[in-house]
C-alpha cells in the first residue's frame, strides 16, 4: 500500500510542474482511448491542482474530448456506418440508434449524468444518430458536472465516499438541477 501511495504522489507533483495543461491532455487521451481510468484522471487533476481548478480543468476537458469523440463519429465515419446499417442484419441496430435520437433531452442528460454510463458509447450512438452538435454539447455541460463531482470526490476513498451522506446528497442534488436544467433549456430552445 506504501507503493501506491508513492506512485499517487508521483503523479501529483508530476502534474503540479507541467501544469494544468498536463492535467487537460490526460482526459483527452481518456477520450480517445476510453479504456483509461476517467475517475484516476479527474482525481489526480484535483488533488493536483485544487478542487476548483481541477474540476474546471476536468470538467471542461471531458466535456471537449467526448465532443471530439461525436464530431468524430458523426463526420467522419458516418457514411461507413450507414452503409453498414442499411444492411439488413443491422437493422435492429438501426432503430436503436433511431430511439437514441428521439430520446427527450432530459432523458439524455441525465444518462450522461449517471457516473456508469459509458461516455465513450453515448459519443458514438450520439454521433451515429445525427444529434445536432448543439444539443449534444449543451447535454455534455449540463451532465458532465455531476459525473466529474463523484469521480473527483470518491477518489479520496471509495468507501467513505459510498457511505458519506453528504456526498451523496450533493450527487443527488446535482443530477437533479441538472435535470432541471435540461427541462429548461428543452422548452426556452425547443431542443
Amino acid at each position: 500500500m506504501e507503493y501506491v501511495s508513492k506512485v499517487v504522489e508521483f503523479l501529483i507533483q508530476t502534474l503540479t510542474r507541467l501544469g494544468p495543461i498536463s492535467g487537460v491532455v490526460l482526459i483527452l487521451l481518456e477520450s480517445i482511448f476510453p479504456v483509461l481510468p476517467l475517475g484516476v484522471f479527474i482525481t489526480l487533476n484535483m488533488q493536483a491542482f485544487g478542487s476548483g481548478l481541477g474540476f474546471i480543468l476536468s470538467w471542461l476537458s471531458t466535456c471537449l474530448g467526448c465532443f471530439l469523440s461525436f464530431l468524430f463519429f458523426k463526420r467522419i465515419s458516418i457514411k461507413r456506418l450507414d452503409t453498414l446499417l442499411k444492411k439488413k442484419k443491422y437493422k435492429n441496430l438501426s432503430r436503436i440508434i433511431k430511439r437514441f435520437h428521439d430520446m427527450p433531452f432530459s432523458n439524455f442528460v441525465i444518462l450522461l449524468a449517471l457516473p456508469f454510463t459509458p461516455a465513450f458509447l453515448m459519443n458514438i450512438a450520439a454521433g451515429i444518430s445525427k444529434m445536432s452538435d448543439e444539443r449534444f454539447m449543451v447535454s455534455l455541460l449540463l451532465g458532465k458536472v455531476p459525473i466529474v463531482f463523484f469521480w473527483g470526490y470518491i477518489g479520496k476513498s471509495l468507501l467513505e465516499s459510498i457511505t458519506d451522506i453528504k456526498t451523496l446528497m450533493m450527487i443527488s442534488i446535482l443530477v437533479t438541477i441538472a435535470y432541471l436544467l435540461s427541462k429548461w433549456v428543452e422548452a426556452k430552445y425547443k431542443i
